[in-house]
């Protein structure tokens, strides 16, 4: 039975070989427990926040030397004591250190233990938790930036903010409810109808922002498509600078899709070089273009390529038809422009030449412009998490319903239970409404060590 009175331990950085690792102990006994195996000086009679050489012994076996760093609490990371070990970087070192700390009362940390009760203790808020998570697996200056700015609470501030004016007229609805025969009214309905509007423009932007944030976290997957041999793996050779796809004047050479991703400025792409859409009575190549059908509808960006010396504008128009209807944004690239001249190349959002890197650069900037990346230059806050997104919209739903109730003339009672489940679910995103299989889904994603 797992008990958050338990001492637990776990190494903080990953496995393999390394100059040092870091193992890490939090509880009310991690002082105690380390201090059985640190020969060198009493921990439990040193100052919070300093740094201790000496060697760790297990009765006469000498395990390691070490550097101990103390943090007692409350400041420390999670509130409790805690005892960070950097020791030499084998994994039969920190092993052997751990079985020791372990048979001297600590237990193995579950994954996400150290930050769930660094939560639980009141150091940060639920969305500044997830925000940890986020910034250890952020593989871009986004989604970094997005991370840290959540982590330092600029998102929490924001929902508290919309919160704590709600329960404010929440409470005088309340309060009604105790006068309720003498027919007096604390909150003021017209106040209420302009605070919930303005909170309702106030989700609606944060719920918007999800889009550009989901972007930035995920990745973006941009497809590559067109006709075969129109140039497409060689463009994605070119944007990646190495020769991934194979290139062949053979039409139909792809027949699966091929992908790899980059970053452009900081933002993620994913990108997908697919079988040419066209009909073809070749089996294997069929299914190539069925499953390029399949990667277009899972898109959040095409890019359509066109062979400026073979393509006519109908031909072109006709091909695009088949794009559109899909409602995904996407760029019209004219390929092979080196062999044409300008009058020749027809219609095109830009033109390249993905064989000498001609026009790639304005290229670039053309995706960035399409996933609106300035935004999240100029924005404070973005939504980047599906469970807060989920939580915005059902905020924004109960918001609805106040309105409605408004509208409607509803009791005192009906209307207070409706602002309580607007409260309730924006009291979700930041934890102060929180369920243990919440958080055992939440901090389950986490490492082992954090």
């Amino acid at each position: 039975m797992i008990s958050f009175d338990d001492t637990i331990v776990a190494p903080a950085t990953p496995p393999g070989t390394s100059a040092i690792a870091v193992i890490r102990l939090s509880g009310g006994k991690a002082i105690n427990i380390c201090n059985q195996l640190f020969k060198s000086k009493d921990l439990e009679k040193e100052q919070s926040h300093t740094i201790h050489y000496g060697s760790l012994r297990d009765g006469d076996e000498l395990l390691d030397e070490v550097l101990v760093s103390l943090f007692k609490a409350p400041r420390s990371f999670t509130k409790e004591d805690v005892v960070e070990i950097s020791c030499h970087g084998s994994g039969y070192v920190v092993q052997h250190i751990i079985r020791s700390l372990l048979k001297r009362g600590a237990r193995l940390a579950e994954p996400g233990e150290f930050t769930k009760r660094a939560f639980l203790n009141g150091q940060f808020d639920l969305a500044q938790a997830e925000a940890i998570g986020d910034l250890i697996h952020a593989d871009s200056e986004a989604t970094h930036r997005a991370a840290l700015h959540q982590m330092r609470g600029g998102f929490s501030k924001q929902i508290r903010d919309l919160r704590e004016q709600l329960v404010h007229f929440a409470s005088l609805v309340e309060l009604e409810l105790d006068f309720g025969e003498e027919d007096v009214e604390f909150a003021n309905r017209a106040d209420l109808r302009n605070l919930v509007l303005e909170t309702k423009i106030a989700i609606s932007k944060l719920m918007e922002s999800f889009r550009l944030g989901n972007v930035i976290k995920s990745g973006v997957p941009t497809v590559i498509v067109g006709k075969p041999n129109a140039g497409k793996s060689t463009l994605l050779n070119a944007l990646l600078n190495e020769e991934k796809a194979i290139v062949s004047d053979i039409p139909g050479t792809t027949r699966d899709a091929i992908e790899d991703e980059i970053q452009i400025e900081g933002i993620r792409f994913r990108f997908i070089d697919t079988a040419g859409l066209r009909h073809t009575t070749d089996a294997i190549e069929a299914i190539g273009v069925a499953r390029t059908r399949e990667k277009l509808k899972q898109a959040a960006l095409i890019i359509y390529l066109y062979d400026v010396t073979q393509t006519t504008a109908a031909e072109l128009e006709n091909e695009l038809s088949e794009i559109q209807p899909l409602d995904i944004p996407y760029l019209v690239v004219g390929n092979k422009t080196d062999v044409v001249a300008p009058e020749g190349r027809g219609r095109a959002t830009i033109f390249i030449s993905a064989a000498t890197g001609q026009g790639l650069d304005e290229l670039r900037r053309q995706l960035l412009g399409k996933v609106q990346a300035d935004e999240y230059r100029k924005s404070d806050t973005l939504v980047t998490n599906l469970r807060h997104y989920e939580q915005l919209r059902l905020t924004h739903e109960a918001l609805a319903q106040v309105l409605s109730g408004l509208d409607a003339g509803i009791t005192g009672d009906l209307l207070a239970m409706d602002i309580r489940q607007a409260l309730h679910h924006l009291g979700q995103i930041t934890g102060e409404i929180t369920t243990d299989d919440l958080l055992a889904n939440i901090f389950s994603k986490f490492c082992i060590g954090k």
